[in-house]
């Protein structure tokens, strides 16, 4: 048994929850996610206490579910889980650009320049369902409803010159610890 598949997922006052056998789409302040659900997968919306939603694996004729279908369980439950809080919070990510001449500064057409050290300044396009700051020069904050898409476009940008193992240059994650290792010694 999945215990990530048998908790339920508590819902806010301010989400819309809308699903069918093949379907949910969940709507909240921020925005709305949409997401297919295998034929295994079935959801059960309870409001006696508080709203919440429970994500069930669906029973077949030979009454015995496999492992495919349990681990199937655990995770549609925390993709629904992560829609519920991006549609009322929303995801955010940090980037820190850590070395000599490192800078970030956003262009005016979604575009993200990049001072990292390289002869030439690195372009990236930012892709519209994600908002990306510049808090200072070298701090990237990345924010949206999507999870999936928030980390995605923050291993893109990190991916450009991610950091080196004797100095620590290149593109951290917020809380990252690099481990640095030592030089060459005489």
């Amino acid at each position: 048994m999945s215990h990530i598949g048998k908790k339920p997922i508590q819902i806010p006052l301010d989400i819309n929850i809308s699903y069918n056998k093949f379907s949910i789409k969940i709507a909240g302040p921020l925005g709305s996610l949409y997401l297919e659900l295998p034929n295994k997968i079935e959801c059960d919306f309870v409001t006696s206490p508080s709203p919440q939603l429970y994500v069930q694996v669906k029973e077949s004729s030979n009454s015995k579910q496999s492992k495919k279908d349990i681990s199937l369980w655990g995770t549609y439950r925390s993709l629904i889980n992560n829609m519920v809080i991006g549609v009322s919070r929303g995801f955010s990510k940090k980037l820190e650009l850590v070395g000599v001449g490192y800078r970030a500064s956003l262009e005016k057409d979604n575009i993200l320049n990049l001072k990292l050290g390289y002869s030439h300044p690195v372009e990236y396009s930012i892709p519209s369902d994600v908002k990306v700051q510049c808090l200072k020069p070298t701090l990237i904050l990345i924010t949206g409803i999507d999870h999936q898409r928030v980390n995605q476009v923050a291993s893109e940008i990190r991916r450009f010159r991610s950091p080196e193992p004797y100095k620590g240059k290149g593109i951290r994650y917020g809380e990252e610890v690099i481990s640095l290792k030592e030089g060459k010694k005489k």
